[in-house]
């Protein structure tokens, strides 16, 4: 009896050093040979295989960075979380979505129309409702699949909004969490203000618009460092007191990625659009002073010394392919985007996964060490390169 017991506690403990080892093995055989790609048609082609990949079956990202009895974290229910699964599979809709109409998208669409009908009912409802804000980035990829989806699935981008609506503080902005009523995140920049204002554009809520705005222009006021124009990874209400690190790379991320789409998804009649350009403008510059010489942005964007984050400078270099469009700072934009996507082509694993993007914050303040790959960055990536493809159409055209 007591060999068998001895037996089971051997294989037991052997199961978890099994389970501990799986990832590390997985992330040290996927970076032999990287970022060995001969042409950037081979790499735009595969990052886009990966992403049509992911969206049939995302990757978990995990909260944890625990690399140590990590079993634990899974019996406990800590190991993962819907709620940072939504904007891993929104960005990669983002991304499919922009590869439709190109060379690279044949095929993409059966997977897109798959994912819909897996994650929404005939109804148009959510089969899982949200329960975080962080599903506006999801509704609002599901809005840029075009207007046949958007009315197919309005019952649900219409919870998405009460959803939002029901987080409105105080102040008159939305919370991040309930929880956290005393604070404004430059996460949920990126996770509603897109969202709001092509769920306002395509319905016709004037409220939604004007709520975007607040939750930008407040931010820009209270959160964002005067001479250097970044924003800090969170403020307090009462005393306007940052919170967190100003220079996060992937916060630089969320205000980046909430301005950009709110921006485009503005009609070019309304007023507000030339405060938005305005607000281009000045945050583009930001950006393109702290990009490294290598091309990409640290996690911790104003120290030299600190890690890249591919996440970071996907989003970032996507940035900069849409302020490209602003006349006066176009060249260098354009220039800062040509140098992301060679970074993040030199940092693509074999099979077209792009590595080195830094895990899920646990806090504010609190940064994940754990870097690796990212459905977010892929989403994001496949969205840098569908521009620069579109790009080098156009230049083509006018040589002809």
């Amino acid at each position: 009896m007591l060999h068998f017991i001895l037996y089971i506690i051997v294989l037991l403990a052997a199961v978890v050093v099994i389970i501990d080892w799986i990832p590390l093995a997985k992330d040290w055989l996927g970076r032999i040979r990287i970022g060995r790609y001969s042409t950037r048609e081979q790499w735009q082609k595969m990052i886009t295989e990966v992403g049509a990949k992911w969206l049939k079956r995302t990757p978990t990202i995990r909260k944890t960075d625990h690399t140590r009895l990590i079993v634990m974290d899974m019996l406990r229910g800590q190991y993962a979380s819907r709620t940072i699964q939504h904007w891993q599979e929104a960005a990669l809709l983002l991304g499919l979505a922009s590869s439709a109409g190109s060379g690279y998208g044949r095929g993409h669409k059966a997977v897109i129309e798959q994912y819909v009908s897996d994650k929404f009912t005939e109804e148009g409802q959510w089969r899982e409702s949200p329960k975080q804000v962080d599903a506006g980035i999801l509704a609002y990829a599901i809005l840029k699949l075009g207007k046949s989806y958007a009315y197919r699935c309005k019952p649900a981008l219409d919870e998405v909004w009460h959803l939002i609506r029901d987080h409105i503080g105080t102040d008159g902005t939305v919370q991040y969490r309930k929880a956290m009523k005393d604070y404004r995140y430059v996460d949920t920049i990126g996770f509603i203000c897109p969202f709001l204002v092509a769920y306002g554009v395509q319905f016709k809520h004037s409220e939604c618009i004007q709520l975007a705005l607040k939750q930008l222009e407040h931010y820009e006021k209270f959160g964002m460092l005067d001479k250097q124009y970044i924003p800090s990874h969170a403020y307090h209400l009462e005393d306007g007191m940052p919170a967190g690190l100003y220079g996060w790379g992937r916060g630089l991320g969320w205000f980046a990625i909430g301005l950009a789409d709110a921006w485009n998804e503005l009609p070019d009649h309304m007023e507000e659009k030339k405060r938005l350009e305005a607000m281009m403008t000045q945050f583009a510059q930001a950006v393109l002073r702290f990009q490294q010489p290598s091309g990409c942005w640290n996690w911790s964007v104003n120290r030299a010394e600190s890690r890249p984050d591919s996440s970071a400078t996907a989003i970032l270099g996507w940035f900069l392919t849409q302020a490209g469009r602003i006349g006066d700072i176009a060249e260098a934009c354009v220039a800062g985007a040509e140098r992301a996507s060679v970074y993040l082509m030199g940092v693509t694993r074999r099979n077209g996964a792009i590595d080195f993007s830094q895990g899920d914050t646990k806090d504010i303040g609190v940064y994940s060490t754990h870097f690796s790959i990212l459905p977010f960055t892929q989403g994001f990536a496949i969205r840098l390169c569908m521009e620069d493809r579109m790009e080098a159409i156009k230049h083509s055209k006018k040589a002809v």
